[in-house]
């Protein structure tokens, strides 16, 4: 992570353990580096293409959490279909874990709403250090977890089209999330002076991606929205805004993110076709789930759309919260939120909810399943939401 002040040890910069960035993971993949994102059922990491497309060899991934450091092995990557090296796009690929990870590694829901632009976003990377007026000044990803902040102003298809032969690549529209990095200077505003989009940064808190960071989030409101991708070094006639000329992540490049919601179909269907065991008819929904004495299970609950879409083309959508019941959240289970997506031809999915195994003797407890605010589609008169509850089975022997 290259940052805006004069030193990358500044704790501003520490994504430190316990501070919400602990399913922030290092990946690792035959030789390449990068960073991923453990995503909402706990099995998943999101990262970027470039770094997994191609590789002989075995892929890990390092958690740095509260409870400790862990390395797990891939049991099996996906890279999105429609990857292109040459344009970076969908530059994006799922890791499936080999086992659970702990507990006290964060899940993240993915941003779905299609908003961004103007929004200031928190990067978070395994990448290379420096300072915006050198650039990267260490030659190996970096072994601290760190952070910065920035604004995404564009998407990178507009930049394209402002530019034209000035960008050697050609990003697909609405996929891209692009910002520079500011230092305050209108001199060095890359954006404001290629494509009129003054806006002179964050002062010290302002970032950019690194190699190292390829693969790493970027967050808004607590939720993935980017995937850190590439930079680059823009200069357009006589207008050079790079403080070096050279391209190593200083003051007045650019780095691009991939959205994350534009990819949201993709992520949620390949993560829901790789849960083991998972329902796919209500007879076969477990409503008690036994605990375990280590690590995570998954419990699942069935979400079925029974009515006639009005536009086959439309998402139906419902919010969902687990709650809690005699079972608490973060030590009998893992507390989830988020929205479910029902895309065009499905008619139902699985939620899942992690249970967090011990050998405490506490007896049999359960929790709740909120379901609310449905869109493109109705519960029925008068109901605002529907509940349904899990019941963890308590598999521990108490010594006399």
């Amino acid at each position: 992570m290259i940052t805006a002040g004069s030193s990358y040890t500044d704790t501003r910069y520490r994504a430190s353990v316990g501070t919400g960035y602990d399913g922030v993971v290092r990946v690792s993949a035959g030789g390449n580096f990068g960073t991923g994102t453990l995503l909402f059922d706990g099995r998943a990491v999101l990262t970027a293409a470039h770094l997994i497309a191609g590789v002989v060899g075995p892929v890990s991934v390092t958690f740095d959490t509260q409870a400790g450091a862990q390395t797990l092995q891939a049991s099996k990557t996906l890279v999105n279909p429609t990857y292109l090296l040459a344009n970076s796009n969908a530059d994006l690929a799922l890791v499936w874990l080999s086992g659970a990870p702990l507990a006290a590694a964060t899940r993240y829901d993915i941003y779905r709403d299609s908003n961004e632009l103007g929004q200031v976003f928190t990067m978070v990377g395994f990448g290379q250090t420096g300072t915006g007026s050198t650039g990267a000044t260490s030659t190996n990803p970096n072994a601290l977890r760190l952070k910065a902040q920035n604004t995404f102003e564009t998407d990178a298809a507009t930049m394209k089209s402002a530019l034209g032969s000035a960008m050697a690549w050609s990003p697909t529209a609405g996929t891209q999330l692009v910002a520079d990095f500011d230092n305050g200077t209108s001199t060095n505003d890359a954006l404001g002076r290629l494509m009129h989009l003054n806006d002179l940064g964050l002062g010290l808190n302002e970032g950019l991606i690194a190699h190292g960071d390829s693969g790493g989030p970027a967050f808004l409101q607590g939720k993935l929205a980017g995937v850190a991708s590439y930079t680059s070094s823009l200069s357009y006639g006589l207008i050079d805004p790079d403080v070096d000329w050279l391209t190593n992540s200083s003051f007045g490049e650019i780095a691009a993110w991939q959205r994350v919601s534009a990819f949201q179909q993709w992520i949620d269907q390949s993560v829901r076709a790789n849960y083991p065991n998972a329902p796919t008819k209500p007879a076969d929904v477990k409503k008690e789930v036994t605990e375990g004495n280590s690590g995570t299970t998954l419990a699942y609950f069935l979400v079925q759309f029974t009515g006639t879409r009005l536009d086959a083309s439309k998402v139906v959508s419902v919010d969902y919260a687990t709650r809690d019941g005699s079972a608490t959240a973060g030590s009998d289970y893992l507390a989830v939120a988020g929205r479910l997506n029902l895309y065009p031809g499905e008619t139902q999915a699985a939620i899942a909810v992690e249970i967090v195994g011990d050998t405490v003797r506490e007896g049999n407890e359960n929790f709740y399943l909120d379901v609310f605010n449905p869109v493109g589609a109705i519960f029925g008169p008068d109901i605002v939401k529907l509940t349904a509850v899990r019941t963890i089975l308590d598999d521990d022997v108490a010594l006399g």
